[in-house]
């Protein structure tokens, strides 16, 4: 463990505080949504504010994350973090009165429903607009702290402890502290954001994009925006695994966008246990984190990711069709282990194979397609439910969006059989090497 050096353990410290707090956010805003409204499209809308960055700034961020020193960049996306949801946690405290009980039967709108829907998705975009640099920058730095090959137990490592605290640990420290004041989760949430940023200011050494030989002359934005998007598309491997992905994280979105409805309305959880319930994701995380690089030794890496999307169609097929709560759980963490196990093959691979002088501007092209499918996914999965209900009713139409994305996962499991070969992923990272 020591190998990993002072600088990864800072980092992993302040992405496990960071986590813990996203683990309780993940509770307290769809909670805080639930209360707003029932409407399942103006609930993906609060989701989509937040993803929608991802297709509007991920490109750029790219650029500016190879221009810039990361460390600096990472740690002030946290302290803006810290602001906002610090600002958020206040116009709660100072609101919550006028919010209803989460009567699911007998749901009337806050007389001022327009201002919170307004606060609700206004902070979700800014939110987003700080993931996007943030998260970006994040995937970028762990080569300059751990040597190539400490980088899939280096990532797992971290994944794991993430995934402890941002599902395991938060959602029912969550619960706990909404059931003591609305505002309360958006405080510690604020709080966890300070720390993480003090941290990521501690790091030691250069933290800017190393070069081959003499640092090239900066290029206009839309060049060096370009650069990244002719290096993706040449690899014809990680362009086909970032458009699996963004297809795979689209149909999560569309499944899981009115979860909260599906938690309150079908299973009958109330807030404390709505996060234990999310407590399986952390135990399959935990897991994967651990087990994924033997998985990926023992199968090889192009098996284990076609085992990732059959048995993801699987689980979100069994949760589309239970009503028990235990079942749910043991779905979310199978679930969660295959996403952990995909995450620590891909990441490693991209962080082999990509020029750390382009790292921070192919990733984001990457991510692009990765992530800048989720809000589309999440408007679709609300409009799903829209149109389902007045002929499925209510409780069936929760279910639909489950069996959807379950569909989409068995094709794309048919594509990845010719595509995602173990010797084609070795000989792309033999090739790098």
């Amino acid at each position: 463990m020591a190998k990993l050096g002072a600088n990864y353990w800072r980092l992993f410290s302040a992405s496990v505080i960071s986590n813990l707090g996203d683990g309780i956010a993940g509770i307290a805003y769809p909670w805080l949504a639930s209360l707003i409204t029932r409407d399942p499209v103006l609930l993906s809308l609060t989701v989509v504010a937040g993803r929608i960055p991802w297709l509007l700034f991920t490109l750029p961020a790219g650029v500016i994350t190879d221009r810039v020193d990361r460390r600096k960049l990472i740690a002030w996306m946290d302290v803006f973090r810290f602001l906002l949801t610090g600002g958020v946690a206040v116009a709660v405290a100072a609101g919550a009165s006028s919010l209803p009980a989460p009567d699911t039967e007998a749901f009337v709108p806050p007389a001022n429903q327009g201002w919170w829907l307004v606060l609700v998705i206004g902070a979700s975009f800014l939110f987003g607009i700080a993931e996007v640099f943030r998260d970006n920058a994040a995937q970028t730095l762990m080569p300059a702290v751990v040597e190539k090959e400490h980088l899939e137990s280096a990532n797992g490592r971290l994944w794991g402890a993430e995934a402890a605290a941002n599902s395991f640990i938060g959602p029912p420290v969550g619960g706990l502290l909404l059931g003591l004041a609305l505002a309360l989760p958006f405080f510690v949430d604020a709080g966890t954001f300070l720390l993480s940023a003090l941290l990521i200011f501690s790091l030691k050494g250069s933290f800017r994009a190393r070069h081959e030989g003499a640092v090239p002359d900066r290029e206009p934005f839309l060049t060096e925006i370009k650069a990244g998007v002719r290096w993706l598309f040449a690899h014809h491997l990680l362009r086909d695994l970032a458009i699996v992905l963004g297809l795979m994280n689209a149909m999560l979105q569309v499944s899981f966008v009115t979860s909260v409805f599906f938690v309150q309305e079908v299973l009958g959880l109330d807030a404390a246990a709505f996060g234990v319930l999310m407590t399986g994701g952390a135990a399959g995380a935990v897991a994967g984190s651990f087990l994924a690089p033997k998985v990926s030794a023992r199968l090889g890496s192009g098996t284990s990711l076609l085992i990732t999307l059959g048995g993801s169609a699987l689980t979100l097929s069994v949760i589309g069709l239970t009503s028990s709560w235990p079942v749910v759980w043991v779905m979310f963490a199978l679930n969660a282990f295959l996403g952990v196990v995909w995450n620590v093959i891909t990441v490693a691979l991209r962080q082999t194979i990509i020029p750390d002088g382009l790292l921070g501007r192919v990733n984001s092209v990457y991510r692009f397609f990765a992530w800048g499918m989720m809000p589309i996914g999440s408007l679709l999965g609300g409009v799903i439910v829209a149109l389902s209900e007045p002929g499925l009713g209510r409780i069936t139409a929760l279910r639909v969006p489950f069996f959807v994305a379950g569909a989409v996962y068995v094709v794309l499991f048919l594509i990845g059989i010719r595509r995602f070969s173990t010797d084609r992923i070795e000989s792309a990272r033999a090739a790098a090497e």
